[in-house]
């Protein structure tokens, strides 16, 4: 059994012996009633500054996994009634507003700035909190479209963790935030459940370097298949979950140049490629 799993069900434990039920009452009624503290979670869209420069910064460190990528954070839809037309970040903090620059597929390139750094700074965008979910966006040139690099993904989570940028809003998880927040963890192990979005709806994922071709399955589609309509609330996959896919970079027998190739939903069904 993986630490993570270890650490998911002693927090069920300790949370449900910490809440009595409604109407339960006490063997011992001058007994203190127990409480459960649920760590602050920043508003899901509202994301520290500070940790986003660290995520910049890990790609600097181990750019050598995309060497000739570049980085970009991309801005993706939670919610089936989120209006990605105008959406606006910004840089905010108590003395600066800083607009972004964002391309057509909402994506931006996050600037250093002392000040933002000094007054712990947001990036902010103009939605409501539960409307929209983060990633970042690392692309080596001359990668195929519908495919991606393994190489380039690996990087993608490191930085993503690093920076904070998962958006799974349960409370439970605050009591598990080191071991979600910890990119060495989560992105080397197989139970680590980092989501990637492909850019359309997929029917089948299939990881090919030379001659070693192994298709996805179907366990590392859709969040895994097991999510319930309650708990689809608490994950960032909620509008994005037939377009979701666990990628097997945790696997060190797949090299960084391994390429990951989609079968869209459209093109099962005889639709345009």
């Amino acid at each position: 059994m993986s630490s993570l799993t270890i650490l998911f069900r002693l927090a069920v434990a300790m949370l449900s012996t910490s809440i009595l039920p409604a109407g339960a009452a006490r063997d011992d009624a001058a007994a203190p009633m127990q409480t459960v503290l649920v760590p602050y979670v920043r508003d899901p869209v509202d994301k520290s500054y500070r940790k986003m420069m660290a995520g910049v910064a890990r790609f600097e460190r181990e750019h050598a996994l995309a060497s000739a990528a570049s980085l970009r954070f991309r801005l993706l839809p939670r919610l089936p009634t989120t209006d990605m037309r105008g959406v606006a970040v910004r840089i905010a903090g108590e003395r600066i507003s800083v607009p972004l620059a964002l391309d057509g597929d909402n994506s931006f390139v996050l600037p250093r700035n002392e000040a933002a750094l000094r007054e712990d700074a947001a990036v902010i965008a103009n939605r409501r909190g539960d409307s929209l979910t983060w990633r970042a966006a690392i692309h080596s040139p001359g990668v195929a479209p519908g495919t991606r690099r393994l190489g380039d993904l690996r990087l993608e989570c490191r930085v993503g963790i690093e920076a904070g940028l998962v958006s799974n809003s349960s409370p439970l998880f605050g009591w598990l935030s080191d071991a979600l927040s910890n990119a060495d963890q989560v992105c080397a192990s197989a139970d680590g459940n980092y989501l990637f979005f492909a850019e359309r709806p997929v029917f089948a994922v299939t990881v090919r370097h030379g001659a070693r071709v192994e298709v996805l399955p179907f366990a590392m589609l859709y969040a895994g298949g097991r999510l319930t309509a309650n708990d689809l609330r608490f994950c960032d996959c909620q509008v994005l979950l037939d377009r979701s896919y666990y990628a097997p970079i945790f696997d060190a027998s797949w090299p960084d140049d391994a390429i990951v190739e989609f079968e869209y939903m459209d093109d099962a069904a005889g639709g345009a490629p």
